[in-house]
């Protein structure tokens, strides 16, 4: 079987438990916790404006880690950018998320070797994205325990999300003195009269 088919079909059956996860407080509503106790502390109003800035910042972070991936030369890169967008397709998304995280970390990791824009970083984002999707998958229980590893995804998430950042910012600038090394040292056409 191709190794690209085997990985898939593993992802697919790891999503099972997290799809039970996802629709466990709808057949099992009397469990404490879980999407009806937050539509109950928000209301339906807050609940939705909660997922509609949720998925916002989704898309920015997406959009991060698109740019990340883009900014990486395509021999170092360990999966296509277009790939982060997969982080929308619930449920899947829930282990996708740990193959997203370290196919960016992978492919900064490769960059640094031959780029030396990346040498100051020593970790390319691994524990602090590993940590929030690790921290995602546990959200899922319908109780305090659940409750708290949402709490702890947070700031995991915001982390990783400034050191794309930063890594973005580097990597631009390092693009741009490349472009202005490389236009400054091609000849200019002589004129004359």
């Amino acid at each position: 079987m191709n190794r690209n088919i085997a990985l898939i079909l593993v992802k697919i059956a790891l999503t099972v438990p997290v799809t039970y996860a996802l629709a466990s407080p709808f057949l099992s509503p009397s469990v404490a916790g879980g999407v009806f106790k937050e539509v109950e502390t928000l209301g339906i109003f807050g609940s939705v404006v909660f997922a509609a800035l949720f998925l916002a910042m989704v898309f920015l972070y997406c959009r991060d880690l698109y740019r990340a991936l883009s900014l990486v030369h395509p021999s170092a890169r360990k999966a296509s950018p277009r790939s982060v967008w997969l982080m929308f397709l619930i449920p899947y998304n829930f282990v996708e998320d740990f193959f997203i995280i370290s196919n960016v970390a992978s492919s900064l990791r490769q960059e640094a070797q031959h780029n030396i824009a990346l040498h100051p970083f020593k970790s390319f984002g691994m524990v602090s994205g590993l940590g929030w999707c690790a921290a995602q998958i546990v959200s899922l229980l319908p109780n305090e325990v659940g409750s708290i590893a949402g709490v702890i995804a947070l700031p995991f998430w915001i982390i990783h999300w400034r050191f794309v950042r930063r890594v973005n910012a580097v990597l631009t600038e390092a693009a741009r003195a490349n472009m202005q090394a490389t236009h400054s040292s091609q000849p200019t056409a002589l004129g004359g009269g």
